[in-house]
């Protein structure tokens, strides 16, 4: 199955509240966009790993993505090494994105800019043609992405980029609501965490409002780059 837009996320959710809008937006313009997981999330305070994955199917539903899976690598000691690099290159090689959409090149949580590494480099192993993820009988074809773009996510990173979210803000926010045993919720007996705070909303919120004011509209988010984007008319530039 052939995607033209996959996100590599460390955790169910990351995808929500870092690019949900773009994924929204890109799939109404008629692409096909995938999210794979790279773990569970089974570290998460909050909830567990079986309830994220219910709640990941029904973010899945509102965004209206075409496939959603996840790797189940281990929360908090995945590693970007050969074991891991080659479940991601199969990951890779399986849906042939054109673009990939990945974490923080640094943040907060250490998984995501470990993450961050572990996808980067697993695209480039992915275009390379000796480079096997399946038995020899079954070899899978080189793949290597057009283009890796680093969403932001807690600390602030300068964007390199801002696509215009405005009209797919409120989907965003349903499919990150989707998330119920992660964001606040007054009934909850649960400890409270980082993105549990009702001051984490008011920052998606806020930081959606900065970026898009700083494009000229309402909602928007940032994206940066390892490498150089190239333009073929400035006038497709905002």
């Amino acid at each position: 199955m052939k995607l033209d837009i996959l996100v590599l996320a460390a955790h169910p959710d990351d995808a929500e509240i870092s690019c949900g809008g773009t994924i929204a937006k890109h799939i109404s313009l008629g692409f096909k966009v995938g999210v794979v997981d790279l773990t569970r999330g089974e570290l998460g305070t909050r909830g567990s790993a079986e309830i994220r994955d219910e709640e990941a199917a029904n973010s899945s539903k509102i965004l209206g993505l075409t496939v959603r899976e996840n790797l189940e690598l281990r929360d908090g000691f995945f590693k970007n090494a050969p074991e891991d690099q080659l479940k991601v290159v199969k990951a890779i090689r399986t849906y042939q994105p054109e673009i990939i959409l990945t974490n923080a090149v640094h943040d907060r949580h250490p998984d995501h800019g470990r993450a961050s590494d572990l996808v980067y480099q697993s695209c480039f192993l992915s275009g390379l043609t000796k480079v096997v993820t399946q038995a020899e009988e079954e070899p899978q074809n080189a793949w290597r992405p057009k283009s890796v773009y680093h969403f932001i996510q807690s600390q602030y990173i300068k964007p390199d980029f801002v696509v215009d979210v405005s009209d797919f803000w409120e989907k965003k926010m349903e499919s990150l609501r989707a998330f119920k045993s992660q964001f606040y919720d007054p009934q909850s007996k649960e400890p409270a965490t980082f993105i549990s705070n009702p001051g984490f909303m008011k920052l998606i919120e806020a930081r959606g409002h900065e970026l898009g004011y700083a494009i000229g509209a309402k909602y928007g988010e940032g994206f940066t780059v390892r490498n150089l984007i190239g333009v073929n008319n400035l006038f497709h530039l905002k």
